[in-house]
């Protein structure tokens, strides 16, 4: 009897998992996080700092401003190293409204990896994961390029 629910359950699982795979559908998002108050002591272990900064469709300042990176940081390592809860909030016609919820430790001066872990709107239900790159590191400005990558189930509104 045991036997017979644990193969049920696994073969439940497993249908579930496939379901998912063959309505998931990937989006790929490219822009650029621009940082224009960079603080100095940012990165000093036990530093918190609440962030509003611009999503932009371009390196470039003056580029379309495409949404809002909006969340906490926290300086956890002694190293300098981060750790980030943002919420991307998009302003752009295509997704506006939605926001990706993008968590995880950064690690300073180099490609950070982070997991999505959730979205709304347009991004309900999306799992994922983002590359920032970091492109112009100075005492007054940050600039990471991101690619996002995430799957998300096609649902119809009510």
């Amino acid at each position: 009897m045991a036997s017979s629910l644990s193969q049920t359950v696994l073969f439940s699982i497993l249908l579930f998992l496939s379901l998912h795979q063959a309505c998931a559908k990937m989006t790929h998002l490219n822009f650029y996080f621009h940082v224009t108050d960079v603080q100095a002591n940012a990165t000093d272990y036990g530093t918190i700092i609440v962030m509003d900064q611009a999503l932009r469709e371009g390196l470039d300042e003056n580029s379309t401003l495409i949404g809002r990176v909006q969340g906490l940081q926290a300086a956890v390592g002694k190293d300098g190293s981060l750790e980030t809860m943002f919420n991307f909030l998009f302003l752009n016609e295509q997704y506006n409204g939605s926001t990706l919820a993008i968590y995880g430790r950064a690690p300073l001066e180099t490609t950070i990896e982070r997991p999505v872990i959730g979205g709304t709107g347009k991004f309900r239900l999306s799992q994922g994961y983002s590359l920032a790159k970091p492109v112009i590191l100075s005492a007054t400005r940050l600039v990471y390029e991101l690619d996002v990558y995430v799957w998300t189930l096609e649902l119809k509104d009510d």
